[in-house]
Protein backbone atom coordinates (compact mmCIF):
# COMPACT_ATOMS: atom_id res chain seq x y z
CA UNK A 1 0.00 0.00 0.00
CA UNK A 2 1.43 3.35 -0.86
CA UNK A 3 1.99 5.75 2.12
CA UNK A 4 -0.42 8.37 2.25
CA UNK A 5 0.08 11.83 3.74
CA UNK A 6 -0.85 12.65 7.05
CA UNK A 7 -4.23 13.38 7.43
CA UNK A 8 -5.14 15.85 9.78
CA UNK A 9 -7.15 14.65 12.91
CA UNK A 10 -10.52 15.45 14.12
CA UNK A 11 -10.36 18.95 15.46
CA UNK A 12 -8.42 19.49 11.88
CA UNK A 13 -10.70 18.44 9.60
CA UNK A 14 -10.08 18.38 5.34
CA UNK A 15 -11.35 21.61 4.08
CA UNK A 16 -13.28 19.80 1.61
CA UNK A 17 -15.37 17.57 3.57
CA UNK A 18 -15.35 20.41 6.09
CA UNK A 19 -17.33 22.76 3.33
CA UNK A 20 -18.94 19.94 2.54
CA UNK A 21 -20.36 19.27 6.36
CA UNK A 22 -21.46 22.69 7.31
CA UNK A 23 -23.07 22.62 3.97
CA UNK A 24 -25.45 19.31 4.61
CA UNK A 25 -26.34 20.11 8.32
CA UNK A 26 -28.26 22.80 7.04
CA UNK A 27 -30.12 21.11 4.75
CA UNK A 28 -30.16 17.12 6.22
CA UNK A 29 -30.55 16.56 10.20
CA UNK A 30 -27.04 15.78 11.76
CA UNK A 31 -25.72 16.74 7.73
CA UNK A 32 -25.97 12.89 7.19
CA UNK A 33 -28.76 10.69 5.74
CA UNK A 34 -28.49 7.53 8.66
CA UNK A 35 -26.63 7.90 12.10
CA UNK A 36 -23.89 5.29 11.23
CA UNK A 37 -22.36 7.90 8.61
CA UNK A 38 -21.74 10.50 11.75
CA UNK A 39 -18.87 10.54 13.68
CA UNK A 40 -20.49 11.08 17.35
CA UNK A 41 -18.79 7.73 18.50
CA UNK A 42 -15.27 8.85 17.71
CA UNK A 43 -15.44 12.94 17.73
CA UNK A 44 -15.06 15.30 14.96
CA UNK A 45 -16.76 15.27 11.20
CA UNK A 46 -17.20 13.20 9.19
CA UNK A 47 -15.26 12.31 5.69
CA UNK A 48 -17.03 12.83 2.42
CA UNK A 49 -16.04 10.64 -0.48
CA UNK A 50 -16.03 10.80 -3.84
CA UNK A 51 -15.37 7.82 -5.54
CA UNK A 52 -14.66 3.66 -4.79
CA UNK A 53 -12.76 0.94 -6.35
CA UNK A 54 -11.94 -2.45 -5.04
CA UNK A 55 -10.89 -1.85 -1.44
CA UNK A 56 -9.99 1.83 -1.86
CA UNK A 57 -12.34 4.91 -0.99
CA UNK A 58 -11.48 8.37 -2.40
CA UNK A 59 -12.19 11.51 -0.40
CA UNK A 60 -13.29 14.86 -2.08
CA UNK A 61 -9.94 16.04 -0.64
CA UNK A 62 -8.16 13.20 -3.03
CA UNK A 63 -6.94 11.21 -0.22
CA UNK A 64 -7.10 7.32 -0.70
CA UNK A 65 -7.90 4.68 2.10
CA UNK A 66 -7.85 1.05 2.47
CA UNK A 67 -11.56 0.38 2.89
CA UNK A 68 -12.86 -1.59 6.38
CA UNK A 69 -16.56 -0.79 6.10
CA UNK A 70 -17.28 -1.75 2.42
CA UNK A 71 -20.39 0.29 3.05
CA UNK A 72 -21.37 -1.34 5.95
CA UNK A 73 -21.37 -4.59 4.82
CA UNK A 74 -22.28 -5.33 0.91
CA UNK A 75 -18.99 -5.09 -1.02
CA UNK A 76 -18.17 -8.47 -0.50
CA UNK A 77 -16.11 -8.44 -3.61
CA UNK A 78 -15.40 -4.91 -3.34
CA UNK A 79 -16.11 -1.60 -5.14
CA UNK A 80 -17.37 -1.58 -8.73
CA UNK A 81 -16.92 -5.63 -9.32
CA UNK A 82 -16.96 -6.02 -13.53
CA UNK A 83 -19.21 -8.68 -13.02
CA UNK A 84 -21.53 -6.47 -10.68
CA UNK A 85 -21.30 -3.26 -12.42
CA UNK A 86 -22.14 -5.00 -15.85
CA UNK A 87 -25.20 -6.61 -15.14
CA UNK A 88 -26.30 -3.14 -13.31
CA UNK A 89 -25.53 -1.49 -17.43
CA UNK A 90 -27.76 -4.57 -19.05
CA UNK A 91 -30.24 -4.16 -16.53
CA UNK A 92 -30.28 -0.07 -17.26
CA UNK A 93 -30.67 -0.56 -20.92
CA UNK A 94 -33.79 -2.28 -20.38
CA UNK A 95 -35.62 0.14 -18.11
CA UNK A 96 -35.23 1.11 -14.19
CA UNK A 97 -38.16 0.34 -12.72
CA UNK A 98 -41.72 -1.61 -13.74
CA UNK A 99 -43.58 -1.79 -10.67
CA UNK A 100 -44.48 -5.50 -12.35
CA UNK A 101 -42.90 -9.09 -12.28
CA UNK A 102 -40.17 -9.91 -13.91
CA UNK A 103 -38.30 -12.79 -15.01
CA UNK A 104 -35.37 -11.96 -12.95
CA UNK A 105 -37.10 -11.51 -9.54
CA UNK A 106 -37.66 -15.18 -9.71
CA UNK A 107 -33.77 -16.24 -10.29
CA UNK A 108 -32.68 -13.92 -7.85
CA UNK A 109 -35.10 -15.67 -5.64
CA UNK A 110 -33.90 -19.18 -6.81
CA UNK A 111 -30.37 -18.30 -5.63
CA UNK A 112 -31.09 -17.81 -2.68
CA UNK A 113 -33.54 -20.42 -1.77
CA UNK A 114 -30.17 -22.72 -3.43
CA UNK A 115 -28.24 -21.01 -1.00
CA UNK A 116 -29.74 -20.57 2.53
CA UNK A 117 -30.62 -23.29 4.15
CA UNK A 118 -33.77 -22.16 5.67
CA UNK A 119 -35.18 -20.72 2.98
CA UNK A 120 -38.09 -21.93 0.80
CA UNK A 121 -39.50 -19.51 -0.89
CA UNK A 122 -38.67 -15.97 -0.55
CA UNK A 123 -40.49 -12.17 -0.82
CA UNK A 124 -37.61 -9.42 -2.33
CA UNK A 125 -38.08 -5.84 -0.43
CA UNK A 126 -36.66 -3.12 0.12
CA UNK A 127 -34.39 -2.46 2.90
CA UNK A 128 -33.36 -4.68 5.69
CA UNK A 129 -35.69 -2.64 7.52
CA UNK A 130 -38.54 -2.85 5.61
CA UNK A 131 -37.67 -7.03 5.89
CA UNK A 132 -37.18 -7.32 10.12
CA UNK A 133 -40.57 -5.06 10.17
CA UNK A 134 -42.60 -7.78 7.88
CA UNK A 135 -41.27 -11.01 9.43
CA UNK A 136 -42.30 -9.57 13.07
CA UNK A 137 -45.83 -9.11 11.08
CA UNK A 138 -45.55 -12.24 9.78
CA UNK A 139 -44.41 -14.22 12.73
CA UNK A 140 -46.99 -12.79 14.62
CA UNK A 141 -49.85 -13.37 11.84
CA UNK A 142 -49.00 -17.24 11.70
CA UNK A 143 -49.02 -17.54 15.21
CA UNK A 144 -51.98 -15.21 16.52
CA UNK A 145 -49.26 -14.23 19.63
CA UNK A 146 -48.06 -10.62 20.35
CA UNK A 147 -44.79 -10.74 22.07
CA UNK A 148 -41.50 -10.71 20.17
CA UNK A 149 -37.91 -11.62 22.12
CA UNK A 150 -35.09 -9.68 21.22
CA UNK A 151 -31.62 -9.02 22.22
CA UNK A 152 -29.62 -5.72 24.06
CA UNK A 153 -27.49 -4.83 21.47
CA UNK A 154 -28.83 -6.81 18.27
CA UNK A 155 -30.53 -4.39 15.81
CA UNK A 156 -32.89 -5.10 13.52
CA UNK A 157 -33.53 -1.83 11.54
CA UNK A 158 -35.78 1.26 13.04
CA UNK A 159 -39.32 -0.42 12.98
CA UNK A 160 -40.83 0.83 16.36
CA UNK A 161 -41.10 -2.79 17.72
CA UNK A 162 -37.67 -3.43 17.14
CA UNK A 163 -36.20 -0.40 18.40
CA UNK A 164 -35.93 -1.39 21.85
CA UNK A 165 -32.46 -1.82 23.42
CA UNK A 166 -30.92 -1.25 20.08
CA UNK A 167 -27.13 -1.92 18.88
CA UNK A 168 -25.32 -0.10 16.11
CA UNK A 169 -25.84 3.57 16.04
CA UNK A 170 -28.49 3.41 18.80
CA UNK A 171 -25.78 2.80 21.14
CA UNK A 172 -22.96 4.91 19.76
CA UNK A 173 -25.25 7.74 19.83
CA UNK A 174 -26.07 6.69 23.53
CA UNK A 175 -29.61 6.23 22.66
CA UNK A 176 -31.08 2.69 22.85
CA UNK A 177 -34.70 3.69 23.53
CA UNK A 178 -35.88 6.48 20.63
CA UNK A 179 -38.73 8.82 20.71
CA UNK A 180 -41.58 8.37 19.53
CA UNK A 181 -41.58 4.54 20.35
CA UNK A 182 -44.81 4.32 22.13
CA UNK A 183 -45.10 2.18 25.54
CA UNK A 184 -47.60 -0.26 24.03
CA UNK A 185 -44.97 -0.82 20.89
CA UNK A 186 -42.41 -1.11 23.10
CA UNK A 187 -44.85 -3.33 25.90
CA UNK A 188 -44.83 -6.27 23.50
CA UNK A 189 -41.12 -6.40 22.53
CA UNK A 190 -38.99 -8.32 25.73
CA UNK A 191 -35.53 -8.06 25.72
CA UNK A 192 -33.11 -10.50 26.91
CA UNK A 193 -29.16 -10.44 27.00
CA UNK A 194 -27.35 -12.35 24.26
CA UNK A 195 -25.73 -15.51 25.18
CA UNK A 196 -27.83 -16.20 28.18
CA UNK A 197 -29.83 -19.32 27.53
CA UNK A 198 -31.07 -19.39 31.20
CA UNK A 199 -32.90 -15.99 30.95
CA UNK A 200 -34.70 -17.56 27.24
CA UNK A 201 -35.18 -20.76 29.71
CA UNK A 202 -36.91 -18.33 32.14
CA UNK A 203 -38.99 -16.59 29.36
CA UNK A 204 -40.48 -19.73 28.36
CA UNK A 205 -41.31 -21.16 31.35
CA UNK A 206 -43.52 -18.01 32.36
CA UNK A 207 -44.50 -17.05 29.13
CA UNK A 208 -43.89 -19.70 25.93
CA UNK A 209 -47.77 -19.19 25.22
CA UNK A 210 -47.63 -15.57 24.28
CA UNK A 211 -44.53 -15.60 22.58
CA UNK A 212 -44.98 -15.05 18.32
CA UNK A 213 -40.89 -14.78 17.35
CA UNK A 214 -37.15 -14.98 18.45
CA UNK A 215 -35.34 -12.31 16.58
CA UNK A 216 -31.37 -12.66 16.69
CA UNK A 217 -28.48 -12.03 14.96
CA UNK A 218 -26.75 -15.53 14.57
CA UNK A 219 -23.26 -13.40 14.65
CA UNK A 220 -23.60 -9.76 16.15
CA UNK A 221 -22.64 -7.05 14.49
CA UNK A 222 -23.73 -4.12 15.74
CA UNK A 223 -22.49 -3.85 18.98
CA UNK A 224 -19.56 -4.58 17.45
CA UNK A 225 -18.59 -8.70 16.65
CA UNK A 226 -19.87 -11.66 19.33
CA UNK A 227 -20.04 -14.68 18.84
CA UNK A 228 -22.85 -16.62 19.76
CA UNK A 229 -22.69 -20.01 22.07
CA UNK A 230 -23.42 -23.29 20.54
CA UNK A 231 -26.01 -23.68 23.78
CA UNK A 232 -27.55 -20.10 23.19
CA UNK A 233 -28.62 -21.14 19.79
CA UNK A 234 -29.58 -24.62 20.65
CA UNK A 235 -31.56 -23.71 23.47
CA UNK A 236 -33.40 -20.73 20.64
CA UNK A 237 -33.69 -23.31 18.87
CA UNK A 238 -35.03 -25.81 20.88
CA UNK A 239 -37.51 -23.21 22.78
CA UNK A 240 -39.45 -22.25 19.58
CA UNK A 241 -39.90 -25.65 18.52
CA UNK A 242 -40.96 -26.58 21.21
CA UNK A 243 -43.48 -23.74 22.37
CA UNK A 244 -44.93 -23.18 18.51
CA UNK A 245 -42.87 -19.54 18.30
CA UNK A 246 -40.92 -18.73 15.33
CA UNK A 247 -37.17 -18.12 15.12
CA UNK A 248 -35.69 -15.25 13.11
CA UNK A 249 -32.47 -15.39 12.64
CA UNK A 250 -31.37 -12.03 10.91
CA UNK A 251 -28.15 -12.16 8.66
CA UNK A 252 -28.52 -9.20 7.27
CA UNK A 253 -24.74 -8.28 7.65
CA UNK A 254 -23.86 -12.70 8.15
CA UNK A 255 -25.52 -13.57 4.89
CA UNK A 256 -23.88 -14.45 2.04
CA UNK A 257 -20.24 -12.95 4.22
CA UNK A 258 -19.36 -16.16 6.60
CA UNK A 259 -20.51 -18.69 3.65
CA UNK A 260 -22.77 -18.83 0.58
CA UNK A 261 -25.34 -20.13 3.17
CA UNK A 262 -24.33 -17.56 5.73
CA UNK A 263 -24.09 -18.03 9.88
CA UNK A 264 -26.93 -20.61 10.02
CA UNK A 265 -24.72 -22.84 7.41
CA UNK A 266 -21.88 -22.88 9.24
CA UNK A 267 -23.21 -23.11 12.73
CA UNK A 268 -25.39 -25.80 12.26
CA UNK A 269 -28.63 -23.82 13.44
CA UNK A 270 -31.50 -23.42 10.91
CA UNK A 271 -33.94 -20.93 11.66
CA UNK A 272 -37.69 -20.64 10.85
CA UNK A 273 -37.29 -17.21 8.85
CA UNK A 274 -34.04 -15.59 7.94
CA UNK A 275 -33.49 -11.98 7.24
CA UNK A 276 -30.88 -10.96 4.69
CA UNK A 277 -30.07 -7.50 3.39
CA UNK A 278 -26.72 -5.52 2.08
CA UNK A 279 -24.81 -8.58 0.04
CA UNK A 280 -28.08 -9.66 -1.30
CA UNK A 281 -28.58 -6.85 -3.05
CA UNK A 282 -24.62 -6.71 -4.23
CA UNK A 283 -24.81 -2.84 -2.99
CA UNK A 284 -27.76 -1.36 -4.34
CA UNK A 285 -31.38 -1.05 -1.95
CA UNK A 286 -32.44 -4.70 -1.99
CA UNK A 287 -33.59 -7.18 1.14
CA UNK A 288 -35.12 -10.26 1.02
CA UNK A 289 -37.11 -12.27 4.14
CA UNK A 290 -37.58 -16.09 3.46
CA UNK A 291 -38.47 -19.47 5.37
CA UNK A 292 -40.35 -22.12 5.22
CA UNK A 293 -43.31 -22.55 2.74
CA UNK A 294 -45.84 -23.16 5.21
CA UNK A 295 -44.83 -20.05 6.97
CA UNK A 296 -44.22 -18.14 3.60
CA UNK A 297 -47.97 -18.59 2.42
CA UNK A 298 -49.45 -16.01 5.16
CA UNK A 299 -47.85 -13.67 2.91
CA UNK A 300 -50.47 -11.50 0.72
CA UNK A 301 -51.78 -12.75 -1.83
CA UNK A 302 -51.16 -16.29 -0.99
CA UNK A 303 -52.32 -15.09 2.21
CA UNK A 304 -53.38 -12.61 4.47
CA UNK A 305 -50.59 -11.10 6.20
CA UNK A 306 -49.88 -7.54 4.54
CA UNK A 307 -46.57 -6.59 2.86
CA UNK A 308 -45.79 -4.82 -0.26
CA UNK A 309 -43.73 -2.07 -2.01
CA UNK A 310 -43.71 -0.24 -5.15
CA UNK A 311 -39.63 -0.42 -5.58
CA UNK A 312 -39.59 -4.41 -4.26
CA UNK A 313 -37.49 -6.29 -6.74
CA UNK A 314 -36.10 -3.59 -8.66
CA UNK A 315 -34.37 -4.50 -11.49
CA UNK A 316 -31.28 -2.42 -11.42
CA UNK A 317 -30.96 -3.91 -7.98
CA UNK A 318 -31.99 -7.72 -8.55
CA UNK A 319 -29.22 -7.64 -11.43
CA UNK A 320 -26.60 -6.16 -8.98
CA UNK A 321 -27.72 -8.94 -6.57
CA UNK A 322 -27.92 -11.66 -8.97
CA UNK A 323 -24.65 -11.13 -10.00
CA UNK A 324 -22.57 -10.93 -6.80
CA UNK A 325 -24.43 -14.26 -5.14
CA UNK A 326 -23.37 -15.71 -8.46
CA UNK A 327 -20.02 -14.71 -8.08
CA UNK A 328 -19.67 -15.74 -5.03
CA UNK A 329 -21.39 -19.35 -5.99
CA UNK A 330 -18.71 -19.59 -8.58
CA UNK A 331 -15.36 -17.86 -7.12
CA UNK A 332 -16.05 -18.34 -3.70
CA UNK A 333 -13.86 -16.18 -1.46
CA UNK A 334 -14.46 -17.38 1.49
CA UNK A 335 -11.38 -19.80 2.09
CA UNK A 336 -9.06 -17.07 1.58
CA UNK A 337 -11.35 -14.58 3.44
CA UNK A 338 -10.46 -17.13 6.51
CA UNK A 339 -6.91 -16.96 6.20
CA UNK A 340 -6.96 -13.34 6.26
CA UNK A 341 -9.12 -12.88 8.94
CA UNK A 342 -7.21 -15.43 11.14
CA UNK A 343 -3.69 -13.03 10.04
CA UNK A 344 -5.68 -9.53 10.43
CA UNK A 345 -6.86 -10.75 13.95
CA UNK A 346 -3.25 -11.78 15.27
CA UNK A 347 -1.37 -9.11 14.04
CA UNK A 348 -3.87 -6.66 15.61
CA UNK A 349 -3.51 -9.11 18.89
CA UNK A 350 -0.27 -8.81 19.05
CA UNK A 351 -0.03 -4.92 18.34
CA UNK A 352 -2.24 -3.99 21.34
CA UNK A 353 -0.21 -6.72 23.47
CA UNK A 354 3.19 -4.78 22.25
CA UNK A 355 1.59 -1.13 23.03
CA UNK A 356 0.15 -2.41 26.33
CA UNK A 357 -3.09 -1.41 25.44
CA UNK A 358 -5.74 -4.04 26.60
CA UNK A 359 -8.18 -5.55 23.74
CA UNK A 360 -11.13 -8.17 23.03
CA UNK A 361 -10.65 -8.78 19.27
CA UNK A 362 -13.56 -11.25 18.51
CA UNK A 363 -14.03 -12.52 14.66
CA UNK A 364 -15.79 -14.38 12.64
CA UNK A 365 -14.09 -14.97 8.90
CA UNK A 366 -13.87 -11.30 7.46
CA UNK A 367 -16.17 -9.65 9.95
CA UNK A 368 -14.07 -8.06 13.27
CA UNK A 369 -14.41 -5.80 16.01
CA UNK A 370 -11.67 -5.17 18.65
CA UNK A 371 -12.70 -3.85 21.75
CA UNK A 372 -10.97 -1.22 23.72
CA UNK A 373 -11.32 -2.12 27.70
CA UNK A 374 -11.45 0.48 30.37
CA UNK A 375 -9.05 -1.40 32.88
CA UNK A 376 -5.80 -3.59 32.85
CA UNK A 377 -7.84 -7.06 32.95
CA UNK A 378 -9.66 -8.31 29.70
CA UNK A 379 -13.07 -8.91 30.32
CA UNK A 380 -14.57 -11.31 27.15
CA UNK A 381 -17.49 -9.42 25.29
CA UNK A 382 -20.38 -12.01 25.48
CA UNK A 383 -23.22 -9.34 25.01
CA UNK A 384 -24.71 -5.38 25.58
CA UNK A 385 -23.51 -5.82 29.39
CA UNK A 386 -20.00 -6.58 28.65
CA UNK A 387 -19.41 -4.66 25.34
CA UNK A 388 -20.90 -1.55 26.70
CA UNK A 389 -17.98 -0.95 28.83
CA UNK A 390 -15.97 -0.65 26.28
CA UNK A 391 -13.36 2.66 25.94
CA UNK A 392 -14.89 4.48 23.37
CA UNK A 393 -12.53 7.37 23.87
CA UNK A 394 -10.00 5.26 23.36
CA UNK A 395 -11.61 4.02 19.98
CA UNK A 396 -11.70 7.21 18.93
CA UNK A 397 -7.89 7.93 19.07
CA UNK A 398 -7.05 4.45 17.88
CA UNK A 399 -9.80 5.27 14.27
CA UNK A 400 -8.07 8.92 13.67
CA UNK A 401 -4.66 7.04 14.08
CA UNK A 402 -5.99 4.98 11.12
CA UNK A 403 -7.48 7.44 8.72
CA UNK A 404 -3.96 9.33 9.48
CA UNK A 405 -2.37 6.48 7.93
CA UNK A 406 -4.90 5.92 5.39
CA UNK A 407 -7.28 3.10 6.64
CA UNK A 408 -10.89 3.86 7.09
CA UNK A 409 -12.31 1.88 10.11
CA UNK A 410 -15.70 1.97 11.27
CA UNK A 411 -16.69 5.41 13.45
CA UNK A 412 -18.00 3.28 16.07
CA UNK A 413 -16.68 0.81 18.60
CA UNK A 414 -19.98 -0.73 18.29
CA UNK A 415 -19.86 -1.55 14.38
CA UNK A 416 -17.89 -4.18 13.09
CA UNK A 417 -15.37 -4.38 10.42
CA UNK A 418 -15.80 -5.78 7.47
CA UNK A 419 -13.24 -6.74 4.35
CA UNK A 420 -13.49 -7.71 0.84
CA UNK A 421 -12.06 -10.39 -1.72
CA UNK A 422 -10.58 -7.43 -3.01
CA UNK A 423 -8.10 -6.50 -0.18
CA UNK A 424 -4.73 -8.38 -1.09
CA UNK A 425 -2.63 -10.15 1.43
CA UNK A 426 -0.21 -6.85 1.23
CA UNK A 427 -3.34 -4.81 2.30
CA UNK A 428 -3.49 -6.94 5.37
CA UNK A 429 0.09 -6.45 5.86
CA UNK A 430 -0.31 -2.44 5.62
CA UNK A 431 -3.25 -2.36 8.00
CA UNK A 432 -1.39 -4.54 10.79
CA UNK A 433 1.61 -2.10 10.57
CA UNK A 434 -0.76 0.78 10.65
CA UNK A 435 -2.22 -0.33 13.47
CA UNK A 436 0.57 -1.27 14.89
CA UNK A 437 1.77 2.09 14.98
CA UNK A 438 -1.81 3.88 15.67
CA UNK A 439 -2.13 1.75 18.66
CA UNK A 440 1.59 2.98 19.71
CA UNK A 441 0.37 6.37 20.55
CA UNK A 442 -2.40 4.97 22.78
CA UNK A 443 -0.34 2.58 25.30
Amino acid sequence: MPTPPAAPGPRQPLPRSHAAFARAKRLIPGGVNSPARAFGGVGGEPIFFARADGQWLTDIDGRRYLDYIGSWGPMILGHRHPRVVAAITEALDHGTSFGAPTEAESRLAQLIIDCVPSVEKVRLVSSGTEAAMSTVRLARGCTGRDVIVKFAGNYHGHADSLLVAAGSSAATLGVPDSPGVTAGTARDTVVLEYNDPQGLEDLFAARGSAIAAVLLEPVVGNMGLVVPTPEFLATARRLTTAHGAVLVFDEVMTGFRLSLGGAQQILGVTPDITVLGKIVGGGLPLAAYGGRADLMDHILPAGKVFQAGTLSGNPLAVAAGTATLEELRDHPPYERLERQGAFLEQGLRDAAAKAGVPVWIARKGSMLTMFFQRGPEVVPVTGWRTASQSDTAAYGGYFWGMIDRGVYLPCSQYEALFFSAAHTDADIVATVTAAAEALATLG
